[in-house]
């Protein structure tokens, strides 16, 4: 018998191209991939294609941070001033510092009222000056998921470290993980980039169409893309740290072992059980009238991690419809949808992406009907 998701799924156009693991700790215990990674070419989606994965890229970003706070490099809750060399402020809320616990929680009253993509030569310090792209009614730790705030951690973390943000990545994560994976293409070599699987929306190519491009992040302003004119935490948002991470949906499930694994994959430890209790631990969950929302997409989060589902009215973030509480992220940019989520009580996760998805409520949650039946398995 057909669920409602599966129904209101097949009254849709189909993806271009859908791809889903399911892993345990163990390793992986169902593939399935369908559709195309390149309309052009005819090239068929695999496992293991990599794909802007969108705000997934968030959580990935808080495994480097947690990393570098076990080095003592940084601290979740120091006033992230002291590294950036100039004064952050809200400026409605000049006297409350804001904090790497604060930005990776969404919970700085930093807005998305600026694109957050920005051209390589933007100084990001002129743009976070400007009043106007603070929340003047919220202070921190009112929550508002806003992109912009990974940027801020990116050059953050650049400061800490004098490392460009997609390699120091690739030093945290990605290579001790053995990911064929990078933030913007920059750091990924040439049978990597062949592999991209493009994104569409209404069969039009949005993004990626063309990842072997001559310049791999946003061009300065006068067209330009030398990344030799790089400085520690002058411009954070060059390697898009809040959506950039190509990855394939196989890589994404490695991510979700590490965590099922308690910061362990295949003997290499990455983190600390203590930073996997941390990231499995939420900082704000919704009361009624402590956050934004976003139409009742989210309702517990952590630090770059999203908690389901939420019982309360205003809630509807039951992306699997059975109750069962989750952890991860989903994501959603220029037509793709992704999520990366784990079952910690029964052991186990699925990862999964698909480009071209109808922007269409699900069945019974805010997700759209493509993410609820690639979340849940066949039946």
């Amino acid at each position: 018998m057909l669920t409602a998701a599966l129904l209101l799924a097949a009254s849709l156009p189909e993806p271009v191209a859908s791809v889903r693991v399911a892993f345990d700790r163990r390793g992986e215990t169902s593939v399935r991939a369908e559709g195309l990674a390149d309309i052009v070419t005819g090239r068929a989606v695999t496992p293991d294609d990599p794909v802007r994965v969108a705000s997934i890229s968030k959580l990935v970003v808080a495994i480097g941070v947690l990393r570098l706070v076990e080095q003592r490099r940084l601290d979740l809750d120091a006033d992230v001033s002291a590294l950036l060399g100039w004064r952050l402020r809200n400026p409605a809320f000049a006297d409350t510092p804001i904090t790497l616990r604060l930005l990776l929680s969404h919970r700085s009253s930093l807005t998305d009222k600026i694109d957050y993509v920005l051209p390589l030569d933007a100084e990001m310090r002129t743009i976070l000056e400007d009043p106007h792209v603070w929340d003047a009614e919220h202070g921190p730790g009112y929550f508002r998921y806003t992109n912009f705030n990974f940027p801020v951690i990116a050059a953050v973390m650049e400061r800490a470290t004098g490392e460009r943000f997609d390699r120091l990545m690739d030093r945290l994560v990605l290579r001790p993980m053995r990911l064929d994976a990078c933030y913007n293409w920059a750091s990924c070599d040439a049978k990597t980039i062949a592999r991209a699987v493009t994104i569409y929306r209404d069969r039009t190519a949005t993004k990626d169409g063309d990842a072997a491009s001559a310049c791999p992040v946003t061009p300065a302003r006068d067209g330009s893309c030398d990344l030799a004119a790089w400085r520690p935490g002058t411009n954070g948002a060059i390697f898009a740290p809040q959506g950039g991470l190509r990855i394939s949906a196989r890589g994404l499930a490695r991510i979700g072992r590490l965590l099922l694994g308690g910061g362990k994959i295949d003997g290499v430890r990455l983190l600390s059980p203590a930073s996997i209790r941390l990231l499995e631990t939420p900082l704000w969950t919704f009361n009624g009238s402590n956050g934004d929302t976003s139409n009742g997409f989210y309702c517990s989060y952590g630090l770059a991690v999203t908690f389901l589902p939420t019982h309360r009215q205003g809630c509807q973030d039951d992306l699997f419809g059975d109750g069962r509480p989750r952890l991860g992220h989903g994501g959603e940019a220029y037509g793709l949808r992704s999520g990366l989520w784990l079952d910690r009580g029964r052991g186990t996760g699925v990862a999964f992406f698909a480009t071209d998805v109808a922007d269409s409520p699900g069945a019974h949650s805010a997700f759209t009907p493509v993410e609820e039946e690639l979340a849940a398995p066949r039946r």
